[in-house]
């Protein structure tokens, strides 16, 4: 790992998006922690992967509470709070009638928020990264995934601006002219192997709860998109040599002679 860090390099990012860096990669290990935290039972495994999620937890936390300190927390948009509890009562909630789509919902807006945040996220370590990365192919690979991330934040401020919410607009987290890379480009597709992972799943919890036919699609959509990057990003790693198969079910028609 020492290998794949390089120390004596300037700053990529300033500090603005170092704190945004611990915000979003914490705030997704979260959720990929407590996945593996509910699949497991041996006692120091589970030992391990409670305290990892843990300090996850704790690290997005202050990293929160440092960011609202410093008035750069990205504010979602806000809605009337609620003076009674309503019910569905027509399909139509979840199909438009008429061609006439019924207003975002709390849950809806939630996880717009988090995508357009997320993405603005990944476009700037896009950007930063392809100041500093000399091979072409894995330069291509990381325009072409800065490229799906900023189609999502268009459709999804240009939905909030028909609904007449406003888009979401980050702070500047600027990248700085640096052109010498921090970590190596095997490190750089561990990176985003895992937010090629994190992202299907965060997308795929975003269509579970939607309730409107139009964001249902839309995500269905990314998905797909997301999953035929990422298959170029494993194909680009396993032709590297870069990734590490995990242990497998033995192939029990070959034990027995079939």
């Amino acid at each position: 790992m020492e290998k794949d860090i390089n120390l004596l390099a300037p700053p990529l990012f300033y500090d603005l998006f170092a704190l945004s860096f611990v915000y979003s990669m914490n705030r997704m290990s979260m959720v990929n922690l407590g996945f593996a935290t509910s699949t497991v039972a041996r006692a120091d495994v589970l030992d391990f992967f409670t305290k990892a999620l843990n300090q996850a937890t704790e690290l997005y936390a202050e990293s929160t509470t440092l960011m609202l300190s410093k008035g750069i927390y990205d504010r979602p948009p806000m809605i009337t709070y609620p003076e009674k509890v309503e019910y569905v009562k027509k399909q139509s909630y979840i199909v438009a009638a008429m061609g006439k789509k019924r207003p975002l919902n709390a849950v809806e807006l939630t996880e717009i928020f988090f995508n357009i945040e997320r993405n603005y996220f990944s476009v700037l370590l896009c950007m930063g990264l392809l100041q500093v990365i000399k091979d072409k192919e894995i330069k291509n690979y990381i325009k072409d995934g800065m490229e799906i991330s900023e189609k999502q934040i268009n459709f999804f401020n240009e939905l909030l601006e028909k609904e007449e919410l406003l888009g979401t607009i980050p702070v500047s987290m600027e990248v700085t002219n640096s052109t010498v890379s921090p970590i190596s480009d095997k490190l750089i597709f561990a990176l985003f192997n895992f937010l090629n992972s994190i992202d299907v799943t965060l997308i795929g919890h975003a269509l579970s709860l939607s309730m409107r036919l139009d964001l249902a699609t839309y995500y269905s959509k990314v998905i797909g998109e997301i999953l035929i990057y990422a298959e170029k990003g494993f194909n680009i790693m396993v032709n590297r040599q870069w990734l590490e198969q995990p242990p497998q079910a033995p192939n029990r028609k070959v034990l027995k002679g079939e």
